[in-house]
């Protein structure tokens, strides 16, 4: 509630805007390296792995587009009875 502690205050907000920008060229290979590093971090499926959620997908979007298909032929039967006579 003092001076002090508005002065404090003020000077933390600049610090909190963080370090000075580079040159575009700087940014732009911290930025690569940091992608790098993480990358590393990755867990990546195995091969056994990768076929079975691929499995998974490939049978989950059949199920969903049988699913649309047989909406969309109830209702193309609909508006056709209705519109028909």
């Amino acid at each position: 509630m003092s001076t002090s502690s508005t002065a404090t205050d003020s000077g933390a907000g600049s610090d909190a805007q963080g370090p000075k920008k580079g040159n575009i060229f700087a940014r732009f290979f911290l930025y690569v390296r940091q992608v790098i590093d993480e990358m590393r971090k990755v867990v990546w499926p195995t091969r056994n792995e990768l076929v079975q959620y691929t499995i998974v997908v490939v049978i989950f979007l059949c199920i969903v587009m049988a699913y649309i298909i047989g909406v969309d032929e109830v209702f193309k039967r609909l508006v056709s009875w209705l519109f028909s006579e």
